[in-house]
C-alpha cells in the first residue's frame, strides 16, 4: 500500500467517525422516537465502516467537532432531511473512491455500494413536516416570485417613485398572499385533507416572506436619481438568489436535478418581469403618467 492510499484511508475513516458523531447528536436532540431510531441505525452503520477502515490504518481518530456542530446547526435551521442529505453528499465522493481500493483491500467496493444504498434507504425513512408541506411552500414561493417581480418591474417604470412602488407592491403582495392561502385551504379541504389549515399557513407564509424581501430595496435604497432602477436591479438579484437557494434546498432534500429546475424557475420569473417592464413602459406612454 502506497503512502497516498494510507492518507485516503485515514480520510475515509475520519468521514465515517464524523458522520457517526453527527447522527448520534441528532438522535439525542430529537423528540420523535421514529426519527431518533433511524438516525441511531445510521450512526451504527457509520461506526461499522469506521471499524472496517481502522483495520488498515491502525489508528484511532476523533470526529471533526466543527463539522458536526455546523451540520447540527443546519439541521436546526433548515430541517433534518436536508442536513442528513447534505452530509451524505459530502461523503459521496469518498464512497465512490472505495472501489479503487478493491485490489488492495478486498470488500472496499462492496462497502461503498452498501453504504450508499443503506443511507439512501434510511434517509428516506425520516419523517419531517417541512418536506410534507413542500408543495404548499413551492406554491406560495413560486407565485410570489412570478407575480411580484413582474408587478414591481411594471410599477417601477410606470410610477418611477420608490415609495409608491413599495406601497403598491406591499398591498398587492398582502392581498395575493391571503388569496393564495385561502385558495390552498379550500383546495385541500376539497380533497378532505385534515391538514388543510397548515397547508394554507405554509403557502401564505412563503408568499409573505418573499414579498417582504422583494420590496425591501425600494424602502432602503435612496430614491434620488437612478435609485429607482438600482432598487429594481437589487430586487431582481434577490429574486434570483431566492430561486437559487430554494432549488438547491429542494435538489438536496428530495434528490431532484438542480440545474433544470433552477433554469425553469429563473426563466419564468425573469421573463414575466421583463414583459411587465414593457407593459409599464407602454402604460406610462399611453396614459402620460408623470409622478
Amino acid at each position: 500500500m502506497i503512502e497516498q492510499q494510507k492518507k485516503d484511508i485515514i480520510r475515509f475513516q475520519k468521514d465515517e467517525i464524523t458522520t457517526h458523531a453527527f447522527y448520534l447528536r441528532l438522535a439525542r436532540l430529537l423528540k420523535d422516537p421514529h426519527n431518533a431510531r433511524v438516525l441511531n441505525d445510521m450512526a451504527q452503520t457509520e461506526k461499522g465502516h469506521y471499524a472496517f477502515w481502522k483495520q488498515y490504518s491502525g489508528v484511532d481518530l476523533k470526529p471533526d467537532a466543527l463539522r458536526v456542530t455546523f451540520f447540527t446547526l443546519i439541521a436546526r435551521l433548515l430541517g433534518l432531511t436536508f442536513a442528513v442529505k447534505l452530509m451524505e453528499k459530502g461523503e459521496a465522493a469518498g464512497a465512490k473512491q472505495y472501489a479503487a481500493f478493491e485490489a488492495v483491500i478486498p470488500g472496499a467496493a462492496q462497502l461503498g455500494r452498501d453504504e450508499e444504498q443503506h443511507e439512501q434507504t434510511l434517509a428516506g425513512m425520516i419523517r419531517e413536516d417541512l418536506l410534507a408541506y413542500m408543495g404548499s411552500i413551492v406554491l406560495g414561493l413560486n407565485d410570489a416570485l412570478v407575480e411580484l417581480t413582474g408587478t414591481l418591474a411594471g410599477l417601477t417604470l410606470a410610477l418611477q417613485n420608490g415609495r409608491l412602488v413599495a406601497i403598491s407592491g406591499l398591498i398587492t403582495g398582502l392581498a395575493a398572499a391571503f388569496s393564495m392561502a385561502a385558495s390552498e385551504y379550500l383546495s385541500a379541504r376539497a380533497d378532505e385533507d385534515p391538514k388543510a389549515g397548515r397547508s394554507a399557513l405554509y403557502t401564505g407564509a412563503a408568499y409573505l416572506v418573499t414579498v417582504a424581501l422583494l420590496i425591501l430595496p425600494y424602502l432602503l435604497i435612496p430614491q434620488n436619481g437612478a435609485g429607482i432602477y438600482i432598487s429594481l436591479a437589487v430586487t431582481l438579484t434577490i429574486a434570483v438568489l431566492i430561486i437559487l437557494a430554494f432549488n438547491f434546498y429542494i435538489s438536496v432534500a428530495r434528490d431532484l436535478p438542480f440545474r433544470r429546475r433552477f433554469l425553469e424557475m429563473f426563466v419564468i420569473s425573469m421573463g414575466v418581469a421583463a414583459l411587465s417592464f414593457g407593459v409599464g413602459l407602454l402604460v406610462r406612454r399611453l396614459f402620460g403618467i408623470d409622478i
